[in-house]
């Protein structure tokens, strides 16, 4: 197992407009895209912080209409950051729809964010959001651990 210098709780919003497309950002630390997500900032819930994240990457209002899933395993949820840190992330991941905003890259940890078809997602996606995505649109109704 690679060197962990860290452990991190996080979270993972989805979010489908009305064509089912799904939203991701181009994230401006990595290059790569991604699923709005982020971390549990001290003296917040999940679902407080998901809402949170969101607002900041997309400009977007949300609610949060299911449970995914927990993600753990070190063998999909451990990244190395381009300046050599490695992070752990325990990941909780949910289904939003959206409830009010207007999408904008919100901050300067996106370089760009857009809906995707779910047959054309990027190339260069994160290495742990494809099982998220495939997970939240596998219309289970208990959430994954993982």
């Amino acid at each position: 197992m690679k060197r962990i210098d860290e452990l991190k709780a996080g979270v993972a919003v989805i979010i489908l407009n009305e064509e089912n497309q799904v939203l991701l950002q181009k994230r401006a630390d990595v290059g790569l895209w991604g699923i709005p997500s982020g971390h549990i900032e001290i003296g917040e819930t999940v679902s407080e912080a998901a809402i949170r994240e969101v607002k900041e990457e997309t400009n977007l209002e949300i609610r949060i209409k299911k449970l995914i899933g927990v993600y753990s395993d070190p063998n999909s949820q451990v990244f190395a950051y381009p300046n050599g840190k490695v992070v752990h992330f325990i990941t909780t991941c949910f289904l939003a729809e959206i409830t009010g905003g207007e999408l904008r890259c919100n901050s300067d940890e996106s370089l760009e964010i857009k809906f995707f078809g779910q047959q054309n997602l990027p190339q260069d996606l994160l290495k742990m959001h494809p099982r998220w995505l495939k997970d939240a649109l596998a219309k289970r109704e208990m959430a994954f651990i993982r």
